[in-house]
């Protein structure tokens, strides 16, 4: 599963359900990316503790939300918080993850403890924009764009077999809006989308199969290798890719692309919420650098009791 890795003791759960709310298309100044229809629907998200066997103290825990994007609008409608739980607030990591971050003094023998929050997300698919000739690969991008040419947990840029792939790719393109569609035609078609376990961007293209995450990160990939700014984009129970490209006047836009499944280039038809933008993040609780970042929850114990937990994150029905 690609929103993936809920500890071992977490449960994912989805349910399908959604309610539609209309949007004109909208040519951003520049001719960029167009904003189309949106879609509204209620999410739940967060953690429900049981003690089992005793009491449980000093839990502390976080797990992603749904944040603001240029295409996305997230609020706050519900919350379902015991009063086992001392304090909900939340931060942002490197200005692509939310988290919600809890801390539970302490639950008695048997008795459930919950923090639960409904986001109203309005999330709106994009259409390519009507021209796409004049786009350059920035020279200078953006401070917090240029982060997004560096490499990041199994997106192996400076790997020769990347490199020299992504050479091959944009040979005799002319522009580079064709050259970066090159990158991801070329990519569909040495690696073939199978069902395995995430190996990284070089196992990827080592192999010719790879999941839908790894995929996506070797076209990834490839745009930092040819000086573009490219990231991954993490949506429940899947990914994509967004790169980076400027106009005539300079101005930049990041732009969605679909690698794996069904290609989409320069538009995203899938309203489902953005979780996380981006690929190499450094979590306080963590001490290595995380591609996804995940659920965390740790607790001092000391009440004879043992944590049954379960992360919640599911679309609420109408």
């Amino acid at each position: 599963m690609l929103v993936r890795s809920l500890a071992a003791i977490a449960v994912l759960v989805v349910i399908a359900s959604s309610s539609f709310a209309q949007f004109g298309p909208k040519e951003e100044a520049g001719g960029g990316p167009r904003l189309d229809k949106g879609l509204t629907q209620k999410w739940q998200v967060g953690v429900k503790v049981r003690a089992v066997g005793g009491n449980v103290g000093g839990l502390f825990g976080t797990i992603p939300v749904p944040s603001d994007w240029p295409e996305q609008q997230v609020k706050v409608v519900a919350e379902d918080v015991t009063p086992h739980v001392s304090s909900v607030t939340y931060r942002v990591i490197d200005g692509g993850v939310r988290q919600m971050v809890f801390e539970i003094p302490q639950v008695p023998a048997n008795d459930l403890a919950r923090a639960l929050i409904t986001f109203e997300v309005t999330k709106r698919s994009m259409l390519a924009p009507t021209d796409t000739t004049g786009f350059v690969i920035p020279k200078n991008p953006p401070k917090d764009t240029r982060k997004f040419l560096g490499p990041s947990p199994l997106i192996e840029i400076a790997n020769a077999k990347i490199k020299s792939l992504a050479k091959e790719l944009v040979t005799g393109k002319e522009g580079a809006w064709a050259q970066v569609e090159s990158l991801c035609d070329g990519v569909r078609e040495k690696v073939k989308l199978d069902k395995l376990n995430i190996k990284g961007a070089l196992a990827a293209l080592r192999d010719g199969k790879a999941d839908k995450e790894d995929l996506t990160a070797l076209f990834v990939a490839c745009c930092r290798v040819h000086k573009v700014p490219a990231r991954m984009v993490w949506i429940p129970d899947s990914c994509y890719a967004e790169f980076y490209l400027e106009d005539a006047k300079g101005k930049g836009y990041w732009f969605p692309c679909q690698v794996a499944g069904d290609k989409s280039f320069g538009a995203q038809p899938d309203q489902r919420p953005i979780l996380q933008k981006g690929d190499n993040f450094k979590v306080p609780e963590k001490k290595e650098t995380m591609r996804f970042v995940n659920e965390f929850l740790t607790g001092k114990g000391g009440g004879g009791g043992a944590p049954q937990v379960e992360f919640v994150r599911k679309l609420e029905e109408k």
